[in-house]
């Protein structure tokens, strides 16, 4: 066990497997609940279709990246928010703060409540068995759930918030759980072929898949455009902006950021700490790292030095993912 976020969350369990947890769950309720959450990230909210969601960020106005987050709209009233444990405290000071001021002067109504889902579990089971285990547990057609969709699904007599995604690259479920019944989910899930994993293959996965972790890759002092997640800003966003910190923003996306995040293979001995993100790649049998490169630099294949231990070790800039995603499309 390792401390992690002001938590205890384990490193290894000594098999590699496919069940991690780590959220802070959110609901955000009104009539003006799409236009609020469309001022603090740059997604299309509105476009989103009921129990959709989309990978996204909250912005403060200098465009620097205070989270990353999953939006669900559950209804055009009502959205359902995951946010990382490590940025609870910031998180929580965020949405009073902006909540206060989108409240100031509107009427009940109008004005967007929002409830903080204390001590909810929330399971990802990931991996190319995923889909078939859980349909064994449960008569609702998950062919019917394709990446980035939910449903609340009846699985083994409990009715749970299911979304089909993660943050492994691979295909599988995040399965959202009220206080009472996590514990006896979990257990219920723990049966052959599911293992659990900790940190350190949760870390493997997703830096296999090109995905950022808070803290390493993202920061307050980062924008999405330098760190290649310009994707999650809606089309009509980039025009018309709206959110906050949408002029620096807009200014990068016309005239290039200074920095880009870019994918390394690094020869020797694996970069960590040197470059934001580094592992021995167990899928690749590589040395892979994420890090930042000054503009002009960054094109795949461009040789540079990364500094291991005191020693430079060369590097080749190298698209991500570096392993080819799963997600099921239908």
């Amino acid at each position: 066990m390792v401390p992690f976020a002001g938590y205890s969350m384990p490193l290894s369990y000594g098999d590699v497997g496919q069940v991690f947890t780590e959220p802070n769950n959110h609901s955000f309720r009104g009539t003006s609940v799409t236009q609020f959450l469309e001022w603090l990230t740059p997604s299309s909210l509105a476009q989103l279709k009921p129990y959709s969601s989309t990978l996204s960020v909250l912005l403060n106005p200098q465009g620097g990246i205070i989270d990353d987050t999953i939006v669900t709209k559950h209804s055009e009233k009502a959205f359902y928010v995951v946010t990382n444990a490590g940025r609870r405290k910031e998180d929580l000071a965020w949405f009073a703060q902006k909540l206060e001021e989108w409240n100031a002067g509107k009427s009940a109504e109008e004005a967007v409540e929002h409830e903080v889902l204390e001590n909810w579990g929330l399971l990802a089971l990931q991996g190319p068995e995923a889909a078939s285990y859980l349909q064994s547990l449960t008569p609702f057609d998950l062919k019917q759930l394709t990446f980035g969709t939910s449903a609340f699904v009846p699985i083994e007599g409990f009715n749970l918030h299911v979304a089909r995604g993660g943050y492994t690259g691979e295909d599988g479920f995040e399965i959202s759980i009220p206080p009472s019944q996590t514990v006896e989910v979990a257990t219920m899930l723990l049966k052959p072929p599911v293992q659990l994993i900790g940190l350190g293959a949760r870390d493997s996965l997703r830096l296999e898949a090109g995905m950022c972790l808070y803290g390493n890759d993202l920061d307050e002092t980062t924008t999405p455009v330098e760190a290649g997640l310009s994707w999650v800003i809606g089309k009509d966003r980039k025009v018309d902006g709206g959110f906050i910190g949408a002029d620096i923003i807009q200014k990068q996306l016309k005239e290039g950021p200074t920095r880009r995040r870019v994918g390394l293979v690094v020869e020797g001995a694996p970069a960590r700490r040197v470059v934001t993100s580094g592992i021995p790649s167990p899928t690749l049998g590589k040395n892979i790292a994420m890090g930042y490169i000054q503009s002009g630099w960054h094109k795949k294949g461009t040789e540079v030095e990364v500094e291991v231990r005191k020693q430079r070790r060369k590097a080749i800039l190298t698209p991500m993912p570096f392993v080819k995603p799963n997600y099921w499309r239908g």
